[in-house]
């Protein structure tokens, strides 16, 4: 059992006696804090932030960080405000333990959203101050330890909601050590027959595998030597997790996995580590394609090695790594090796990366439209696979494996990523969803009218991209929907014989009041959304008295134009598809807004039964946009009639989006056809030139 007593002598090493007196000073205050309480283990509780005081002691942090866990169930389990707490000790400690406290469990209608509403809690709580992370991380490896003592079920989800969010995090900052524990632990809560089938399977294969391993180490050396370079060697152990996790994915056996003989080489400088490969290279021959050279271009961790796959005497396959004493502190300690080594070259680089990443966090977080949508935006960052791309400056940008040329634009630029309109990988044009190679070099073309399309997120990938699009179209969307909104009151206003400068202030304000809304543009947004209905908005702003009856039906007098150009908050109904030069008419619908369908549509009945709810419509006589029509042409089945119908449209000035044939019979068939044309009009004129191919018979224009 730990004591402050053991854990003060560690502490000697390290810290000053000023700083261990107040980290004493804290334990005995949490000690007195929590007397009485105990663990489910039945151990009093303060053996709990005494371990996860010792876990941090093992990464040489800071005094501050050692209070913060002792004190950092405090404020949460014994009810001492936070303003006591900063008496006794400042607000420094204060933060910390506060951040650590909020990054606690608290109920939600759904597990989802309790999970979500946390991590958006350690963004925020980690963008204050980084040691946060660290004391929660802790913390949680402490529980992990001790997860004998719960039920099983809870042991699971304690297990799961580490391997989604801890884990990753601490993979995420470097903390290799850390996070091995973390996974090992979960495997034997989550799977315990399979952890433990794992580790008798890997106990066995050491013993048939220690001869391999000495005598690869053994030539290892010795090329070393006789190439003056000092090194370290030593056989990697592989984690039962990172074995259960390749058997699961990759589908391979133990024994596959097994096979694979790792070493890692520490050197005592960069130019040792290239000395080394080449020595490697030269005493093993070397598998194409399996080199990668994370010294040049690290890990977004920070991580820096360089890795390659020999094969050995007799096919043995030798996984190699290779690096420097600064560089293997910070592959084992991540951001944590700033405050155990005290240096200011690789650490504090790997310690930008980690705050870089975090403030990357909070911009996907103030971008997201709810916590579950920020998690899911996040998950990609988490679990990285990545690719390494150029700019044409000849800068590396990291990716996630799969992205497109749309998530590199979003990682120049946000302003790029929302003006991009082509692009050009390898010097060649390329669509913007195609997907990114390592290596390549990417150029994206911009022009200042462009905006996102909302079919983009169905193949972006980072959480970057997807926010920002969101974002945009998310503002787009409001734009127009306070314009429509506008036009709407407007027209509802002037059918009472008023216009908008008529209106009241005092009225305007008793609504707004009444509706909860900040502003009138919160109004007209509404309205454009479909959320409220301009007609009897209109009235409430102009009568006084409520109770004043108003004729609905004689609100749409005068058709409201439509251009096609309204953007997101004007749509046309899929079951009619009305074209320029159909009748109209609009239905208001809540969250879409405006949609449009001919007047003899079948489902304009039942909408006329909600008259507040319909909008009289006209055609804009300038019409610049192209609509779409389906077609259905039944023909003779002979050979080059496809071509001619493709020829005649094109002949129409219309262009076919898409064709599909269906064969009736030997000699007949029907052909579906989309096609974009400008209006109905320009509609019969494709028609008529469709009828003078010889072998059509029928064109039928079909509205679902």
């Amino acid at each position: 059992m730990p004591t402050i007593d053991a854990l003060s002598e560690r502490l000697t090493q390290y810290l000053s006696n000023s700083q261990i007196k107040q980290v004493c000073r804290a334990y005995y205050y949490a000690e007195q804090a929590h007397e009485g309480q105990r663990r489910r283990s039945g151990e009093p509780y303060i053996i709990h932030p005494l371990a996860v005081a010792n876990i941090l002691t093992d990464m040489h942090l800071d005094h501050q960080s050692l209070m913060a866990a002792m004190l950092h169930d405090v404020i949460e389990d014994t009810g001492i405000p936070k303003s006591a707490l900063s008496t006794q000790f400042g607000e420094v400690v204060t933060d910390l333990v506060d951040g650590v406290s909020k990054l606690t469990h608290i109920h939600f209608e759904s597990k989802e959203e309790q999970q979500a509403e946390n991590f958006q809690k350690m963004a925020m709580a980690m963008a204050k101050d980084i040691r946060v992370i660290l004391v929660k991380l802790a913390d949680r490896l402490h529980n992990l330890r001790t997860l004998g003592s719960l039920k099983p079920e809870k042991r699971r989800r304690i297990a799961r909601e580490t391997l989604d969010i801890y884990s990753p995090i601490a993979n995420r900052l470097g903390l290799n050590s850390i996070r091995v524990e973390m996974e090992e632990l979960c495997f034997e809560a989550m799977y315990p027959m399979r952890s433990e089938l794992i580790r008798k399977a890997v106990k066995a294969a050491r013993g048939h595998r220690s001869e391999v391993v000495d005598n690869i180490a053994g030539a290892v050396r010795t090329r070393l030597n006789e190439s003056n370079i000092s090194v370290r060697v030593f056989g990697r152990e592989k984690h039962l997790y990172s074995i259960y996790s390749k058997m699961r994915d990759q589908r391979k056996s133990l024994a596959d996995i097994m096979d694979v003989y790792g070493f890692r080489i520490v050197t005592d400088s960069i130019d040792d580590c290239y000395r080394t490969l080449g020595a490697m290279h030269s005493l093993y021959k070397p598998i194409p394609g399996r080199f990668k050279d994370y010294i040049a271009i690290p890990k977004t961790n920070g991580y820096q090695s360089l890795h390659t796959t020999l094969i050995g005497i007799g096919g043995v396959p030798i996984e190699i790594q290779i690096r420097t004493e600064e560089m293997e502190a910070m592959a084992n300690h991540g951001i944590a090796a700033h405050w155990l080594y005290k240096s200011e070259s690789d650490q504090a680089s790997g310690t930008q990366r980690a705050r870089q990443w975090v403030q990357n966090l909070l911009e996907l977080q103030k971008n997201a439209g709810s916590p579950i949508e920020f998690v899911e935006h996040v998950k990609v960052d988490l679990f990285p696979d990545e690719i390494y791309v150029f700019t044409p400056k000849g800068k590396i940008l990291e990716l996630p494996s799969g992205s497109t040329a749309i998530d590199f634009a979003y990682a120049v630029h946000t302003d790029v990523g929302n003006h991009c309109i082509a692009c050009r990988i390898d010097r060649q044009l390329a669509p913007l969803s195609a997907r990114l190679q390592n290596g390549q070099t990417v150029q994206i073309v911009t022009a200042a009218s462009a905006q996102p399309n909302p079919a983009w997120l169905n193949f972006v990938v980072t959480g970057k991209a997807r926010s920002n699009i969101r974002n945009y179209l998310k503002s787009q969307r409001r734009s127009e929907s306070v314009a429509l909104g506008e036009r709407l009151l407007g027209k509802a206003i002037a059918a009472l014989g008023k216009t908008m400068e008529d209106i009241d202030q005092a009225h305007i304000a008793q609504v707004l009041k009444e509706t909860s809304l900040d502003s009138l543009e919160d109004l007209l947004e509404d309205i454009g959304s479909g959320n409220r209905m301009a007609p009897l908005l209109a009235r409430r702003l102009l009568v006084a008295n409520r109770d004043t009856d108003i004729d609905l039906h004689a609100i749409e007098t005068s058709p409201l134009a439509i251009k096609g150009t309204e953007g997101l908050v004007v749509s046309f109904a899929k079951c009619c598809s009305p074209i320029p030069g159909d009748p109209i008419v609009g239905h208001v619908s809540s969250g879409r807004g405006l949609v449009i369908h001919t007047e003899n549509c079948r489902n304009v009945e039942e909408l006329r039964n909600n008259p507040e709810k319909c909008v009289i419509l006209s055609w804009d006589k300038d019409i610049s946009s192209e609509f779409t029509v389906d077609l259905k042409v039944y023909m003779e089945n002979r050979r080059g009639i496809i071509v001619e119908v493709a020829s005649a449209i094109n002949q129409a000035d219309a262009n076919i989006e898409k064709i599909s044939v269906e064969e009736k019979d030997a000699r007949l068939s029907v052909t579906n056809l989309k096609i974009s044309i400008q209006g109905r009009k320009h509609l019969a004129r494709t028609i008529r030139r469709l009828r003078t191919i010889r072998g059509v018979n029928k064109i039928v224009r079909i509205k679902q």
